[in-house]
């Protein structure tokens, strides 16, 4: 795993969704959804939808925000029937990008997702074209305010976890999906400040892209999907050493 260009990822990821905290409200808000239908109300019950609950509180969504998420999907108050779609493809010079989505239009969704690939020198391909390239693994970020590495990584290690890379004022911690709470909430328990809490898609091999309208190209491709609505989570295999 490349620490550094995941870590510029997440970066940039961070970056968007602070110029437009609106849109993460809505996609948390569209997952919390689905899964209180799916699941009850109950984050005792419902552990999805606790580590739900810890994402958005993650990326400062009010508790009010939440509570009303919550309450109208029990409710029955949101009418919406949302579905997860997956869509495969490739960015400029062959960047491999995965897009994750929860829609109550497939056709509205899939005509978008093509038509934002089509516009930025991409194309939307099948089903399993580049997914095989990604794994799936639990991402924790700590802050790193001068805590003792090698006691987090005997913590984390304790908790579940398999990995460790250090990047400036973060540290990435790396877990199987299905550890990923346990180490989340076993190193806020030891009292790490834990910044994220994710499963990601990581690529097996990354691309670097040098044609300047390639490189701009894949940026605008980026930021078109991550604005919709419809889409939950991008990923994708280019490194930008400016990023």
């Amino acid at each position: 795993m490349s620490g550094h260009s995941k870590w510029n990822n997440i970066k940039r990821k961070k970056e968007a969704t602070d110029a437009a905290k609106g849109k993460i409200f809505t996609k948390i808000g569209r997952e919390i959804t689905v899964c209180v239908k799916e699941s009850g109300p109950d984050p005792n019950n419902n552990a999805k939808l606790r580590d739900l609950i810890a994402k958005a509180k993650q990326n400062n969504v009010p508790n009010d925000n939440i509570e009303r998420v919550i309450k109208k999907a029990a409710g029955g108050g949101d009418k919406n029937n949302y579905e997860t779609m997956i869509y495969e493809g490739y960015g400029p010079s062959g960047v491999a990008v995965i897009v994750e989505c929860l829609t109550d239009n497939k056709n509205r969704t899939a005509g978008d997702v093509r038509h934002y690939f089509d516009k930025f020198g991409g194309n939307l391909g099948t089903s399993g074209c580049v997914s095989f390239m990604f794994t799936k693994k639990g991402i924790v970020l700590v802050e790193n305010n001068g805590i003792d590495e090698d006691k987090l990584m005997d913590d984390a290690f304790e908790c579940g976890a398999d990995d460790m890379n250090t990047e400036d004022d973060v540290i990435e911690i790396s877990c199987e999906p299905s550890e990923l709470r346990n180490v989340r909430e076993g190193l806020t328990e030891k009292g790490y400040n834990v910044l994220s809490a994710e499963v990601d898609q990581i690529p097996s091999t990354y691309t670097t892209l040098t044609d300047e309208d390639h490189i701009k190209k894949m940026g605008l491709l980026l930021d078109m999907l991550e604005d919709n609505d419809d889409v939950q989570n991008v990923y994708h295999n280019w490194e930008n050493p400016e990023q």
